[in-house]
């Protein structure tokens, strides 16, 4: 590692922040948090007490985790001695634009400034600060929860300095994450236009009646879900090919796959239908949903998901044992 991190500020406890401030602490860094949520203390405890068996189970050391955790009045006072902060504010470019002025103002100037944004590029709302602070500044978007689910998305802006990529790179592989860094800004980055193109199909197939919103989540499952698990879509097509790899693939049933992508779906958006009837059909695309899961609440839900995950994550760290 090229520099040492000691203390995080997390900017923006929702679950996202939440989960961020408990892996920090984990690996113990002291974590300063701010929001303007009147519960915040009370959701910092329920986030420890809620993630911290998680981390146990990965084998981190849990048992003054909230000793490491502590509630800042505002963000000048949580990024006071940062060296790195982590932000997860609401996705609009305006709002980030004002904050990550802030951020640069009050943090100290050697802080790494990240945002945990979605979808918007940091290019988009950096363009007022000064050379110097716009290269310290850069993506690092996680997938929920970001204290389980390794991948990090480390995006730089236009004007986002190589030291600070490296730096990004080494501060999320010392917090037990696996960064990508993303050499083109582009709105949404890597994972989350995936996810939307599978959602869209998914969506799309739902609303034709082709399947129930319950029974195509069991074709992921135990499919695209489990094979992905281990091997990406590209490695997963190369070894598809048999032998002949992802060239006999592509020379020998590309050209059919072709046509069955041609006929991808968009959902709510049939042209023949007005508008009104394409909300009907997203209403009751919303509703198959809620009848196939809610009769479960959030955290009965998360719960079953986390625990899954968590499986996942032991069985690939003990195939991987197996491997070395």
């Amino acid at each position: 590692m090229t520099r040492a991190f000691r203390t995080a500020a997390v900017i923006g406890a929702g679950t996202i922040g939440l989960s961020w401030a408990t892996l920090f602490a984990a690996h113990r860094l002291t974590v300063r948090v701010t929001d303007p949520r009147p519960d915040l203390a009370e959701a910092v405890d329920d986030a420890l007490a809620t993630y911290a068996p998680h981390l146990a189970a990965r084998g981190l050391d849990v048992t003054d985790l909230a000793d490491r955790v502590h509630i800042a009045a505002d963000v000048t006072e949580a990024v006071r001695d940062a060296d790195v902060v982590q932000e997860n504010g609401p996705e609009r470019a305006e709002f980030k634009k004002d904050l990550f002025a802030t951020l640069a103002r009050e943090a100290p100037a050697h802080a790494l400034l990240l945002s945990s944004s979605s979808a918007i590029p940091s290019t988009a709302f950096t363009g007022e600060l000064s050379d110097e602070d716009a290269a310290r500044v850069l993506i690092g978007h996680p997938f929920n929860p970001p204290h389980l689910v390794p991948l990090v998305e480390v995006v730089p802006g236009e004007r986002t300095g190589e030291d600070a990529v490296l730096d990004a790179v080494d501060f999320y592989t010392s917090v037990g994450r696996t960064p990508v860094v993303e050499r083109k800004e582009i709105p949404g980055f890597v994972g989350n236009r995936l996810q939307n193109a599978l959602s869209r199909e998914a969506a799309y197939l739902v609303q034709e009646g082709v399947v129930t919103p319950e029974d195509l989540d069991r074709v992921v499952i135990n499919s695209l879900g489990l094979r992905w698990a281990t091997v990406g879509p590209f490695l997963g097509a190369h070894l598809g090919g048999g032998p002949g790899g992802y060239r006999h693939l592509v020379e020998h049933i590309g050209k059919s796959m072709r046509q069955t992508g041609a006929g991808l779906g968009a959902p709510s958006q049939n042209e023949e239908q007005n508008e009104e009837q394409n909300e009907e059909r997203q209403e009751r695309l919303i509703e198959a949903v809620e009848k196939a899961y809610g009769s479960s609440t959030y955290s009965e839900l998360t719960g079953t998901r986390d625990r899954r995950q968590l499986a996942v994550l032991a069985a690939l760290d003990s195939a991987d044992k197996e491997e070395n």
